[in-house]
């Protein structure tokens, strides 16, 4: 518990000083607000390659999805939490120097700026910090570390989601790469974090002789509703995501028929 606790206060905030530094040396021309954002998604997107990797890890390990247990399944959230903690902060000093106005960082203006433009965001951390690690690490008791792992393989899109924000931020929104990385970002978010739920129920159901309609009245109602409350902010999130690739790939077809 305390050395994945310390490895992670140390190397997340130690990792984006040194790629905010690195980026300061390496694009001279950018301001410090672009190296700080840029390096916040530098971050995010190694954390979710190691939550990822981790979840296949423990998903390959574990042939019965329900008693087959593998250390990551408990180590890595105890590394996850300082993550958290540090992301809500990146996230606050993202909008900190977003204001631009050096007079005016601490104001209570920005501070409301932040929870209102990161709300979702912020809940998301809060249920992970204050239910999910709790569940994950006392309540399930030795139970569940398979669908522990299919939790971590949700973070897959990330890099993809946090591309597409660096590409938006340096003005590349017209590029080829930004319409491909679109198509892997929908790609990976519907399967990882939307397809992940009845995967989940079909892994359960395959082990016990159930269909997949059969899993959600067999098992406990609490996991149904735990399951409903994931899945709805990225429901919502994969909506948004949609409607901006509707508006990406319509434009250039708007501009022709213009």
């Amino acid at each position: 518990m305390l050395l994945p606790l310390a490895w992670g206060s140390l190397f997340f905030p130690g990792l984006f000083g040194l790629c905010t530094w690195g980026l300061r040396r390496a694009r001279p021309a950018w301001t410090y607000s672009d190296c700080v954002m840029i390096s916040t998604r530098l971050v995010s997107s190694v954390q979710a390659v190691l939550a990822t990797g981790s979840g296949i890890i423990i998903i390959r390990s574990c042939s019965n999805v329900i008693t087959d247990r593998h250390w990551l399944a408990r180590e890595y959230v105890w590394f996850l939490i300082p993550y958290m903690v540090y992301d809500s902060y990146a996230m606050y000093l993202c909008e900190w120097y977003r204001a631009g106005d050096q007079n005016n960082r601490h104001s209570l203006t920005i501070f409301r700026n932040f929870l209102s433009k990161n709300r979702l965001m912020i809940t998301h951390h809060a249920v992970i910090l204050f239910v999910l690690v709790p569940v994950a690490q006392r309540l399930r008791g030795e139970l569940g570390d398979f669908f522990v792992g299919c939790i971590f393989t949700a973070e897959l899109s990330t890099p993809f989601v946090s591309l597409g924000r660096v590409l938006i931020q340096l003005q590349q929104q017209r590029t080829l790469l930004y319409k491909l990385n679109g198509v892997l970002t929908l790609t990976t978010f519907f399967f990882c974090r939307i397809l992940l739920f009845p995967f989940m129920y079909w892994s359960y159901g395959r082990q016990q002789g159930l269909s997949l309609l059969q899993v959600p009245p067999k098992i406990p109602f609490y996991c149904n509703v735990a399951n409903a409350f994931l899945i709805a902010p990225q429901i919502y999130w994969f909506s948004l995501l949609c409607k901006k690739a509707a508006r990406l790939f319509s434009a250039p077809s708007a501009k022709k028929d213009g």
